[in-house]
């Protein structure tokens, strides 16, 4: 980036910038009106998935365990997540002016990101659930109490938030004095600074450390916990156990790889020049696509979640005759 000095001028006008523009994806009114199209349909699919695993989770008293809370929770925060980008994303094919507010940007800029790192978060107690299933089948019980997954449910859910609020108040103190139109389809940190009237070689360095301290460790957590688990299954005598549990965690490390994939490469090194096209098909596909395939990858591989569904949904289970 560019650094650009702060003169007295300059500096008066640090505070000019009220709203930004969003451009999207540039291209005919008629493209324009596709896109809304497809991303609306998106993001329905995506609704209808992962509400129909909650309603799953919530009304069959079979999934009351803790494995099934956790991806009930998971999915609920899914939903939390896409509704951060895709309405105002599909809203702004539309617009003609195509701007958000400077608070309106970081405001979704903090609970996007806020709802994403509440996902690393979750997949960790998911990936640690899933270890003692298998490691320590006996003690797991005794271990993984009511007050145990409840509190882990909490901080699923508020760690994020808690811990994005430096990133977000260190970019947004940032000077703002124009350009303001962000070649992206959401408010991004990256560009964000990009369009800051200084270089700010700190806030830069605080949230590189940050993004890479929190992804990097998370990484290696359920890497760590899912090879022990696929070690221990190896060593199961019984076939159908070996299955089972190959069954589970491969759809769990699936969701792993979706999710980590893309986001470690766009955001562990903010200053990298990635080519803007690139990032934002990037950024489509975990923010957009991901959500979508994850209700579909977490449920197709799992018989008592389908049985849930069918239960709940009223569609009939054929009964096999003996």
């Amino acid at each position: 980036m560019p650094s650009r000095p702060m003169t007295a001028s300059s500096t008066e006008t640090t505070n000019s910038i009220s709203h930004f523009i969003l451009l999207g994806f540039p291209s005919s009114p008629e493209m324009q009106l596709l896109y809304f199209g497809l991303f609306s349909v998106v993001y329905t699919l995506t609704l209808m998935g992962n509400t129909a695993i909650v309603s799953a989770v919530h009304w069959d008293q079979h999934l009351h365990t803790p494995m099934y809370i956790f991806l009930g929770n998971f999915s609920l925060l899914e939903i939390c997540y896409v509704t951060r980008t895709v309405p105002y994303m599909s809203a702004n094919f539309l617009s003609t002016s195509k701007s958000i507010s400077f608070v309106c940007c970081f405001t979704q800029f903090y609970f996007f990101f806020s709802s994403g790192c509440d996902e690393g978060f979750f997949l960790c107690i998911m990936a640690f659930d899933r270890y003692l299933a298998v490691c320590h089948p006996l003690h797991y019980p005794r271990i993984m109490t009511k007050q145990l997954y409840t509190g882990l449910v909490i901080f699923g859910w508020s760690s994020g938030f808690f811990l994005f609020l430096t990133p977000v108040v260190l970019i947004s103190q940032l000077p703002y004095c124009g350009p303001n139109t962000i070649n992206h389809f959401l408010c991004d940190p990256v560009p964000l600074m990009i369009l800051s009237c200084s270089e700010d070689s700190i806030t830069q360095l605080i949230y590189s450390t940050f993004n890479a301290i929190f992804m990097i460790s998370t990484f290696l957590f359920l890497f760590c916990f899912y090879a022990l688990v696929i070690v221990a299954v190896l060593r199961m005598p019984s076939g159908a156990s070996k299955s089972k549990a190959f069954s589970t965690c491969a759809s769990h490390l699936a969701v792993v790889i979706l999710f980590f994939g893309s986001i470690m490469v766009m955001y562990v090194s903010p200053a990298s020049r990635h080519l803007v096209q690139v990032q934002k098909i990037v950024t489509l596909l975990y923010s957009v696509i991901t959500p979508l395939c994850k209700p579909l990858i977490c449920s197709l591989n799992n018989k008592e979640m389908k049985i849930s569904l069918m239960k709940v949904f009223g569609t009939e289970i054929p009964v096999r005759k003996i």
